[in-house]
C-alpha cells in the first residue's frame, strides 16, 4: 500500500507497521559460532543461550537458528554429531574458530547490542518506567481517538512527541 502524503509530511490512510530486524542472518551465523567456542550444543541450546545473553529481550526462532546451523555446516564452520533419541549436538571446527577468530570485531558489536537489549529490557521493566509509558501511550492514543481534530492540534501533539524525544535524548 502506498502512502499519500498531505503536503505537510503526515500520511495519510493505514500505516502498516513491520517490527525491524534486530539481527540479520550474518550476525546470527556469528552468535551462533561464538556460543559454539565455548562448548558443544544443541539448537534449542543456541536459542537459549542468545536468549540469556540479551536478557530474554531477543530470542531467535528456530526458523533462523536451523537453517543457519545447516549452512555453518555446509560451509565447514561446524559439524554435527547425532546424539540417542536422534537429536544433533553441534561444534565448531578448526575453520569455524579461524572464521570467528576473523570476524571478532563484528562478533563484539553483535554482543553490545544484545547486551544494550537487555540493559533496555531491565529499564523498562522498572514499575515507575512502566506506569509513565502506559500513560503516555493512553493520553496520546486518548486524544488521537477524537475525530475532526484540528491540523494546528496535530502539530502542536508533533512538536511536543519531537521536543519530548530530544529532552530525552540528551538526558
Amino acid at each position: 500500500m502506498r502512502m499519500q502524503n498531505d503536503g505537510h509530511g503526515i500520511p495519510e490512510g493505514k500505516a502498516r507497521h513491520r517490527r525491524e530486524k534486530l539481527f540479520d542472518a550474518q550476525d546470527i551465523r556469528l552468535l551462533i559460532l561464538n556460543c559454539l567456542a565455548t562448548r558443544q550444543a544443541h539448537g534449542y541450546e543456541l536459542i537459549k543461550t542468545i536468549e540469556a545473553q540479551a536478557s530474554g529481550e531477543y530470542v531467535p526462532s528456530p526458523g533462523i537458528i536451523y537453517p543457519n546451523l545447516t549452512l555453518l555446516e555446509e560451509m565447514g564452520a561446524i559439524s554435527a554429531a547425532v546424539e540417542s533419541g536422534g537429536k544433533k549436538v553441534w561444534a565448531l571446527t578448526p575453520e569455524g574458530t579461524a572464521s570467528l577468530e576473523q570476524q571478532r570485531e563484528e562478533v563484539t558489536a553483535i554482543l553490545r547490542r544484545l547486551e544494550t537489549l537487555g540493559v533496555l529490557g531491565d529499564n523498562r521493566r522498572i514499575p515507575e518506567m512502566q506506569r509513565a509509558i502506559h500513560n503516555f501511550k493512553m493520553a496520546l492514543n486518548t486524544r488521537l481517538g477524537k475525530g475532526d481534530l484540528p491540523r494546528e492540534t496535530l502539530y502542536r501533539i508533533i512538536d511536543t512527541l519531537d521536543q519530548a524525544a530530544k529532552d530525552i535524548e540528551r538526558s
